[in-house]
């Protein structure tokens, strides 16, 4: 039985006997397999289905290779993908890592490699996302910068005010109706707003 909060798998393995251990590995260490499956397309579908933590892609199988899947997947956010290969090869590797897989595991891999590889990719995969949203929040901090100083300058402009008379006027403004300094900056941009 797994916990509620476990980590939630798919695994494509287009071997059976290596998709069975795998499942079975990983159920045994607390997660949950929630779809397995020996075809890459069917792996795109099943990610896109069940919205897992993480994809264990083989990189040879029919319907799509694995890399292939990754790069369909990838974009879906919110699933870190693993690669597992029989080929060590660097091209292959550097591929699967272009395609958006966070690690991988050459086979035939080791049973107590597996868990590490699989936290490796999901730590990996949330560092990116929050790196990913703190680069969103410096771009939005940065487009309001740009917003107010427009403003700012409309203001010293067209009102001769100083640039700090200029600032305080739209602190206030948006401190006293409770509004973003984004709105009253775009507001006086408009022309709708005015000391």
């Amino acid at each position: 039985m797994t916990a509620p909060d476990a980590v939630r798998v798919v695994v494509a393995e287009d071997e059976a006997i290596i998709r069975l251990d795998l499942v079975e590995t990983l159920r045994e260490q607390g997660f949950d397999v929630v779809a397995d499956t020996g075809r890459g397309d069917e792996a795109v579908a099943l990610v896109a289905e069940h919205r897992p933590d993480v994809a264990i892609l083989d990189i040879k199988m029919p319907g799509l290779d694995g890399i292939e899947a990754a790069r369909q997947i990838a974009p879906q956010r919110g699933t870190a993908v693993v690669i597992l290969t029989a080929f060590s090869q660097r091209d292959l590797i550097e591929q699967a890592r272009e395609a958006g897989a966070m690690t991988y595991l050459v086979k035939p891999y080791r049973r107590d490699a597996l868990v590490p590889a699989v936290e490796l990719a999901l730590a990996r995969y949330r560092e990116m996302e929050a790196l990913e949203g703190q680069v969103g929040d410096l771009e939005d901090r940065l487009e309001v910068r740009k917003i107010v100083d427009r403003a700012k300058g409309r203001l010293i402009d067209d009102h001769a005010l100083s640039e700090q008379e200029a600032h305080a006027f739209l602190q206030r403004t948006a401190m006293s109706q409770r509004r973003t300094l984004r709105e009253v900056a775009n507001e006086v941009l408009e022309g709708r707003l005015a000391p």
